[in-house]
């Protein structure tokens, strides 16, 4: 005989209670924390609501905080379980607050829904990741900047369509990837200002009959400001998502591309870097193999988050207007998302930090044909016409064998060429965004500790 589940909103066949929780009950552990924040900010409002009798005394709402707290000390020492019979981690505290503190843990759902609850806590653990995400690959762009600016001066051919074109560097070569970073982590700030919103309040996506103040909660929470329209503050599940994610993937990109560049260069057959050994792998027959399984998952990881990205726009691109149950299958592939760009940023900085520059086998890479462009030029400088030189270097070839490549790199001055690069620049756009991401993380770690009463992250 089929079981029938009693739930805190009702009793469900025991089959559909499994299949609409779905992985909720796995991967809402990592909003735990985020929901209590939330809960807090919300009763801290419904205490100050302009109603008689209030919902909740002054002493009241300090206990729920409290509470709520030592729920999120209790998860973050396994001490807190997520139910089947929960559904989600919103209806998890609930239950645990009722338990420990009788009819205020049954009024804190007062004017709010689980709609604008979840849409809340992923926004919460955005910032958290999107901070984190930012900080993350200041330093890999960083790691990047320093090898360019101690290798400034190491020639290094320059290639097009994967052939020998021009004299280039290792300082150019490397500050471009960190350039592109950069550019990465103006997409990531911009999804972060969008993401800054608060939607609590919305409920349903259609407001509450009672004047909550949906301004305060989002102050509380250290939020930019709110999502103005509810149905908006609703409809933007999964579309806030799905711009992180489309932001995250332009991190791939780059080190996709930076992998692929190293997976080629580190090739006996160029020997430009060496890989250090402790990042590479083994093989199980061959005992001479150190394998760049790093880079390859690099390389392939990028397809997986491009996946998830898409994943989350095709969920929510044909849903109609107001909440729809299947954007929660937009949960799992947004978390997955974060947490893989984040992993693949951190282990490629670490082997940054430790690849060794190969100088002899980068001058080893130069042919006289390298400088035809180059001597091409320096004719033009002469006062030939430069169709004229081209087809004269074209003819003579044999002119360029005694062209020097630490020469050659050095006479290209102008504005981000190999010695006109913008260290002091580098540096200083690198440091301006790590301060950003520290000043946004300590005014917002300052807002929640401000509404625990407790010193956040420490919770001391």
């Amino acid at each position: 005989m089929t079981q029938q589940h009693k739930t805190t909103v009702g009793s469900i066949h025991e089959d559909v209670l499994a299949f609409t929780a779905g992985r909720d009950v796995q991967l809402d552990r990592a909003l735990i924390e985020f929901d209590c924040i939330g809960s807090a900010a919300h009763v801290t409002m419904l205490s100050r609501m302009p109603v008689a009798p209030p919902l909740f005394s002054a002493d009241e709402r300090d206990a729920v905080v409290r509470e709520l707290v030592g729920i999120m000390r209790d998860a973050r020492e396994n001490r807190f379980d997520i139910t089947l019979d929960d559904q989600d981690v919103h209806l998890a505290v609930e239950r645990a607050l009722t338990a420990r503190l009788g009819d205020l843990g049954k009024r804190i759902h007062t004017a709010r829904s689980r709609n604008d609850q979840v849409a809340l806590d992923l926004r919460l653990y955005a910032k958290d990741q999107l901070l984190g995400a930012q900080t993350e690959t200041t330093a890999l762009a960083r790691a990047l900047i320093r090898l360019a600016e101690k290798h400034r001066e190491t020639p290094m051919v320059g290639r097009t369509h994967m052939q020998k074109a021009m004299p280039s560097s290792v300082g150019l070569w490397a500050s471009a990837h960190a350039e592109s970073f950069m550019d990465d982590l103006a997409l990531l700030q911009s999804a972060y200002k969008s993401n800054d919103r608060s939607p609590l309040g919305s409920a349903a996506g259609y407001g509450v009959p009672l004047p909550i103040d949906r301004a305060l909660v989002a102050s509380l929470l250290g939020f930019e400001g709110t999502l103005h329209n509810v149905l908006h503050a609703n409809n933007a599940r999964g579309k806030n998502e799905s711009v992180i994610l489309f932001a995250m993937n332009q991190i791939m990109l780059t080190l996709s591309r930076l992998a692929q560049d190293l997976m080629l260069f580190t090739m006996p057959e160029f020997g430009y870097f060496t890989l250090p050994r402790e990042y590479c792998t083994g093989s199980s027959i061959m005992p001479q193999k150190n394998n760049p399984d790093v880079l390859e998952l690099v390389r392939g990881k990028s397809a997986r988050v491009l996946g998830h990205a898409l994943a989350v726009f095709d969920i929510v691109r044909n849903a109609p207007s107001g909440y729809n149950r299947d954007v929660q299958e937009a949960k799992e592939p947004f978390m997955e998302g974060l947490a893989t760009t984040r992993a693949c940023v951190r282990i490629m900085t670490a082997l940054l930090e430790n690849i060794t520059v190969n100088e002899e086998a980068l001058l080893r890479g130069f042919t006289p044909d390298v400088f035809a462009t180059d001597r091409a030029l320096e004719l033009v400088g002469e006062g030939m016409p430069f169709r004229d030189a081209y087809h004269h270097v074209k003819e003579h070839l044999q002119e360029l064998d005694t062209m020097d490549p630490k020469a050659s790199i050095a006479r290209k001055t102008h504005e981000g060429t190999t010695a006109g690069l913008d260290f002091a620049w580098y540096h200083q756009q690198l440091a301006s965004l790590e301060q950003d991401a520290t000043e946004k993380r300590d005014a917002w770690h300052t807002a929640l500790s401000a509404l625990l009463t407790h010193p956040y992250p420490a919770l001391a």
